[in-house]
């Protein structure tokens, strides 16, 4: 192990990120240099805090099945090459994972029982942050060609996962992006502040020279069928994500400026990136309202707040979460514990147990305010509280409820692929829908995830693919379909 005694000598640290009034000025992270160069100072201790446990249940969080505790180790004895080694064992996008995953693996580490869980993210970013800047990330080509060709659908974190290993495997691969270029909601979806793209282009770098061919600008399903695509390619892999956007279909949804988080967000990407958007949406100046209190709704929070809104007001029908662990999830589950992201530390307001009635117009159509309800749980139904409906002023209103599926229209309409209950692709075992040597990873199948499962579940696809093609694999599948975090 590291340091037998560093979980009693050292605290848990993180690193300290630059100060509000000067990163809402600008789209860069939110971390001095990058998020790697700034926990370098502190990063040798915080690894020394794990414990190497008898059963490190860090593996049990993580899906990708990361090997944590051997790569704490080789990072308490300064083998950072040693370590990139390990942590490129189990996971092809560490520095994605380790800007954008919410940390499962910490809320199961074992020395949070009873302490501060160790700083696995941190540690997983400065390996990665400090293995590309001293070249020891290379692409890795396939020794040999195996003649099949397989076309993935979707350039997210799934589908870069499974096309990677399918072509270190030898296979032929190219990857379909709808959009003009590629990297999926990792390009337009997540904002400048939270992963710099300069980290995506580097990894599609990589790639490119090992092998995988981006076909960028095409829409699968309409400038290219899905019966063209079967007959193109030995295997489809189907990893277009969940982007079927949840809705609020109340009094006053025809109005103007309501809208998706995902018509909000890459637009502002774009423009951050230095492109142009004509008619852009943009929240300068006016009161904005986000309705949804996870993590795309803390992505509108922030960009409103550097493209100078007047307000901001965050809506969340739960209540708000407590500060420590409840009782009824207990470790090693992921807990819902009140959660202070970088953008909530910059402006706006969470409300909690709140419920939108109806939005309000203007004499010219336009939303201007939201009518609000508080409600509480009563016998496992949310109940309108009387007395307590109010105005909020509201000219930008953004919905950041999730998303209900894969959208249906195009291509999983012309390939008649079976869905389950939930309105996902159906796979069996081995990731394959009810149509032959067509594959199916990430929330497509699983349905809203995390970054982390959606990488897992590309690897392991892939593996499934390999053994479709070749009759058996080399390639690690570290979770079945099926499998789901855990809860009580």
């Amino acid at each position: 192990m590291a340091d037998p005694k560093g979980f009693l000598k050292h605290g848990r640290e993180v690193a300290g990120r630059r100060p509000v009034e000067e990163r809402v000025q600008d789209w860069n992270e939110v971390y001095p240099g990058s998020a790697g160069r700034a926990l370098l100072p502190i990063i040798t201790e915080q690894a020394g805090r794990c414990m190497d446990c008898g059963i490190p249940f860090c593996h049990q969080g993580c899906p990708l099945g990361n090997i944590i505790p051997e790569w704490n180790d080789l990072v308490w004895r300064d083998d950072w090459e040693g370590a990139i080694e390990r942590l490129h064992a189990t996971n092809n996008f560490p520095e994605f994972t380790g800007r954008l995953c919410p940390a499962p693996c910490e809320t199961a580490c074992v020395l949070g029982i009873n302490q501060d869980p160790v700083t696995i993210k941190n540690v997983e970013v400065s390996i990665i942050d400090k293995a590309w800047e001293t070249g020891n990330v290379r692409p890795q080509p396939p020794e040999w060609l195996s003649g099949r060709t397989v076309a993935v659908v979707g350039s997210g974190p799934a589908g870069l996962a499974a096309a990677q290993q399918l072509t270190r495997a030898g296979h032929t691969v190219a990857v379909y992006e709808r959009a003009d270029k590629i990297g999926g909601l990792l390009r337009y979806g997540i904002p400048e502040f939270k992963m710099e793209k300069q980290h995506l282009d580097r990894r599609l770098d990589q790639m490119r020279r090992e092998g995988t061919v981006f076909r960028a600008g095409v829409d699968v399903g309409g400038d290219l069928t899905g019966q063209s695509l079967r007959e193109r390619y030995d295997a489809v892999v189907l990893a277009m994500g969940a982007t079927e956007p949840r809705d609020l279909p109340i009094t006053g949804r025809e109005l103007g400026g309501i809208h998706q988080a995902m018509e909000f967000l890459p637009q502002a990407n774009r423009v951050a990136l230095g492109e142009e958007v004509e008619g852009q949406l943009t929240a300068e100046g006016k009161h904005v309202v986000i309705i949804g209190g996870g993590d795309t709704g803390a992505d509108c929070l922030g960009t409103s707040t550097r493209q100078g809104a007047a307000s901001i007001t965050q809506l969340e029908i739960m209540p708000e979460p407590p500060q420590l662990r409840p009782s009824g999830q207990p470790w090693p589950t992921y807990p819902m514990i009140f959660r202070v992201s970088s953008a909530h530390e910059e402006a706006g307001e969470r409300v909690y147990s709140v419920s939108t009635q109806e939005f309000l117009g203007d004499e010219d159509g336009n939303v201007r305010a939201l009518r609000l309800v508080d409600v509480k749980f009563e016998d496992g139904k949310l109940v309108e509280l009387e007395g307590t409906e109010r105005e909020i002023p509201a000219e930008l209103v953004l919905f950041a409820m999730g998303f209900t599926g894969p959208e249906k229209a195009g291509l999983v309409e012309q390939l008649d692929v079976d869905l389950d209950g939930r309105g996902n692709v159906a796979r069996d075992a081995a990731y394959m829908s009810s149509v032959p040597g067509v594959f199916v990873a990430g929330d497509a199948g699983r349905g809203q995830s995390l970054i982390v499962w959606a990488i897992a579940e590309g690897r392991a696809a892939a593996a499934a693919v390999d053994t479709f093609l070749t009759g058996s694999t080399t390639l690690p599948a570290p979770i079945e379909p099926t499998e789901r975090p855990l809860v009580v």
